[in-house]
């Protein structure tokens, strides 16, 4: 009864001694923690993400509190599977089994569906994964801020051809390796002395042992033991290098037949309590918070990085825009020379029958028909594959039927200034070096390397920690009957007990704890000195060089940046001229083909003349068309060059994390596509 007794205040004890401790390091780390990592600015919501919401970065930015539910830390959570199918625009804007889309349309599609910008959208979460991880104490695992780009015809399988300077992939980030001629190069980015969970770890034992120990001598004899064992401990770890640990032991010991041992049952409660404080290495903030630091910047990098990847995609969208333009245009040209041919044929035939031309004439247009109806064919083949191109960058599957069978029909053109606008070319640099994503990436990576280098200093210093303790026991019991003088089985005086002990229970036990009647308590000092240094220094010197390449590679940046800019301005001029110089050959050969035709009516010329210069006028024609479009691919360089790409679209950031747009993108420099033209006049017919 009286075992049973202690077993239930023990019990009670250990209860209220865990939940005490959980809240204390609950509170503990509250008071330590440091603003959360920069986050989207977009409303968040409570809900999953389903197949019907749009991704929420929210939804993951935080771990779970364990208030008010203590278990929710200690719950998987589920991340909801990729939305596979393709937003409602898609839906909107098909029609009769042709999907009609415009410029802007085009934009706003890729923002929702593309599986570049899908596949980038999940860094965010995962950034914010390593400032949980970093909030915590531990390392971090980096994060990826490369250019993902792997649809079609924008620059990846010999499709098209890259647009922009995005890296084709992913790069690790803090801690991360990379690929060195000799196997993998460990970065010292985020090196320094060993960080302490921030986390409070609580650990606990509990054991039932059942012991029958064997007789050695006169005074051991044969005695079972049956030994209960409740332990707990405590350890954290501070911001500014304390380290605090806690652990409090529990035993109840009975013994069957043990004459020399005065207490059956025995209690043994020890307490003991230890503050630890690095005084070099490891001191202060600077080394401790250095992972905080840097996930928080990777954060930063990765909602940049974000951005490059949205400008990427969008400038590969509208190049392959201007690619589909160009061949629907293609096809309607060359539809006009093939009709101008063939209607040529046949008024050749006709005179040939009634005798008024030579047959060698309509071999002539005969062989003229064949050429183009091939030059028709290449040209509807590569607007085929234009279009599959376009619905496979613009969705996120083909596998609905009407999307996959159905024509793109593109509903905007280019739009050429009547004057172009002339930019100081200083001007242009100026707005690159301040808006472009790659460069911001690259000074935050130089932040992050200085952080890791004032922690690496620290490692230089030898480690010497102030230490503090207080320890406390107790004991208690109820006196051994086979102890006691005159009791069977007793050992003989002065073996045996005279008196009976007093009966101690359990809160006796822990009464002494703290009554100083048993106390263990003192003050030390830690000091540990490695004699020449040397791993510490090396890394120190090496850190130093990668902080020196990093400035270098900034510098490279910007130079690269620079050159970029006057070449895309190089770009804008050029092809400007090109336009102007193909409109004017459009002109003469449509002034050559109208002369001939007025000849050919007089009879001072021939059909193969005529279909000669009809050839020449559907060249300038598609080179017209063709240097349009490389314009157009100009200035969305230029735009991409000075980084305000998607500042001049009207695109929105946060909208495109969501893959939800409500605001329409607004390109520059395209115009609604006019009512098709009719095609020229088939030559008159030769004088009888």
């Amino acid at each position: 009864m009286q075992r049973s007794t202690v077993l239930t205040a023990f019990h009670r004890a250990a209860v209220l001694f865990l939940a005490a401790i959980m809240v204390t390091a609950g509170w503990a780390q509250d008071a330590s923690s440091v603003p959360s990592a920069p986050s989207a600015q977009i409303p968040a919501q409570k809900a999953v993400p389903s197949s019907s919401q749009p991704f929420e970065v929210k939804e993951y930015s935080k771990p779970q509190s364990p208030f008010p539910n203590p278990l929710a830390p200690y719950t998987a959570r589920h991340v909801a599977p990729p939305n596979l199918a393709n937003t409602p625009r898609i839906d909107q804007l098909l029609h009769d089994g042709k999907l009609y889309i415009s410029m802007n349309d085009a934009v706003a599609l890729a923002l929702e569906n593309n599986l570049d910008i899908a596949i980038a959208r999940y860094n965010l979460n995962i950034a914010d994964t390593d400032v949980w991880r970093a909030k915590a104490g531990s390392s971090t695992l980096g994060v990826n801020n490369g250019v993902v780009q792997n649809t079609p015809g924008g620059g990846v399988g010999g499709l098209g051809t890259q647009v922009g300077s995005g890296q084709g992939g992913t790069s690790v980030g803090a801690g991360g390796a990379g690929a060195g001629s000799g196997g993998l190069v460990q970065s010292t980015l985020g090196s320094g002395p060993v960080i302490t969970s921030f986390d409070p770890i609580l650990t606990g034992t509990f054991q039932v042992d059942h012991n029958h120990i064997l007789p050695s001598s006169t005074f051991s004899p044969a005695s079972p033991a049956n030994t209960t064992t409740g332990n707990f401990s405590y350890q954290q770890g501070f911001q500014w290098g304390t380290n605090v640990s806690a652990g409090f032991n529990n035993s109840r010991q009975t013994f069957g037949d043990a004459p020399f041992t005065q207490l059956s049952p025995q209690l043994n409660s020890s307490f003991n309590f230890k503050l630890t404080q690095h005084l070099l290495q490891g001191f202060g903030f600077a080394p401790n918070t250095r992972f905080i630091q840097i996930a928080k910047n990777n954060r930063e990098i990765s909602d940049v990085a974000f951005r490059l990847q949205i400008t990427t995609t969008v400038d590969q969208i509208e190049n392959m825009y201007w690619d589909l333009v160009f061949a629907y245009e293609n096809v309607r040209v060359q539809k006009e020379q093939l009709a101008f041919a063939q209607k040529t044929l046949s008024d050749n035939q006709k005179q040939v029958e009634i005798g008024t031309l030579a047959p060698i004439e309509v071999v002539r247009a005969q062989s003229t028909v064949a050429a183009n109806q091939q030059t028709l064919t290449v040209a509807l083949t590569n607007l085929q594959l234009q279009q599959l191109l376009m619905k496979n960058a613009l969705s996120r599957t083909l596998v609905d039927p009407a999307l996959a069978d159905a024509e793109v029909i593109p509903t905007s053109t280019m739009e050429l200034p009547a004057q172009e606008a002339v930019v100081p070319t200083q001007d242009l640099v100026n707005d690159a070096l301040a808006h472009r994503p790659e460069l911001a990436e690259s000074r935050i990576n130089l932040t992050n390397t200085e952080i890791s280098n004032k922690a690496i200093r620290s490692v230089l210093l030898p480690s010497v920690d102030l230490f503090v303790y207080y320890g406390g026991q107790g004991l208690g019991g109820d006196q051994n009957p086979t102890n006691l003088c005159g009791n069977p089985g007793a050992p003989p005086p002065p073996l045996c007990s005279a008196t009976a002990a007093p009966s101690v229970g359990y809160g006796g036990t822990l009464n002494q704890l703290v009554n100083s009647g048993a106390s263990d308590k003192g003050a030390g000092i830690t000091i540990n000195v490695p004699l020449r240094n040397r791993a510490a220094q090396a890394t120190q010197v090496r850190s130093e060089f990668e902080y020196r390449q990093a400035q270098l590679r900034l510098l490279q940046i910007e130079n690269q940046v620079r050159i970029e800019v006057r070449n895309a301005q190089f770009g804008v001029q050029q092809n400007r001229a090109s336009v102007a110089s193909a409109q004017a050959a459009v002109d003469l050969a449509r002034q050559s083909l109208d002369a001939e035709q007025k000849k050919y009516a007089l009879g001072a010329s021939t059909s193969t003349l005529v279909l000669q210069n009809q050839a020449a006028m559907t060249q300038a024609e598609v080179t017209l068309v063709s240097a349009k479009a490389a314009y157009e691919k100009a200035e969305v360089e230029l735009d991409r060059a000075i980084g305000l790409l998607l500042d001049h679209a009207g695109i929105q950031i946060a909208e495109a994390e969501r893959g939800e747009v409500t605001h329409a993108p607004n390109i520059p420099h395209v115009v609604a596509r006019p009512a098709d033209q009719p095609p020229p006049a088939p030559p008159p017919a030769q004088p009888q």
